[in-house]
């Protein structure tokens, strides 16, 4: 296997990871169990966890549709898009504290998690982005 199919492989598979720790502290934060199938959005603190699985969702898609593009502005245009998407996933953390989440580790687990995913990110991103169309 190429390396750079391995870089791709590895990204996507952080992305799932990030995309299922995201699901999984949205659901533990959220006042609404019913926001999981995104209706109605009821207070501050919903709107964030809405945020974060979403935004989550959307990393992973763009992932893909990076690795899978031969056009090179579509892929810049996803890679720039995961950048603000993780910058995000770390103002909701920051959002959810400020909200008086008590259940600080999982917010830094979620942190880790956003930390671990830019490093690898950042690496098929320089891979990815010198590829000819």
């Amino acid at each position: 296997m190429e390396r750079s199919s391995l870089n791709t492989l590895l990204v996507y598979r952080k992305s799932l990871a990030l995309r299922d720790l995201s699901e999984a502290v949205a659901s533990y934060f959220s006042r609404n169990q019913e926001m999981l199938s995104l209706r109605q959005i009821d207070c501050f603190r919903d709107d964030i966890t809405k945020s974060l699985m979403t935004d989550a969702l959307l990393i992973t898609q763009e992932v893909e549709q990076a690795a899978l593009s031969n056009s090179h502005s579509v892929r810049m245009k996803s890679l720039s898009f995961v950048n603000v998407m993780t910058r995000n996933i770390l103002a909701y953390c920051n959002g959810l504290e400020r909200d008086g989440v008590k259940e600080k580790e999982y917010l830094n687990l979620l942190r880790r998690e956003i930390k671990t995913f830019r490093i690898t990110f950042k690496k098929w991103r320089k891979s990815i982005s010198n590829r000819n169309d």
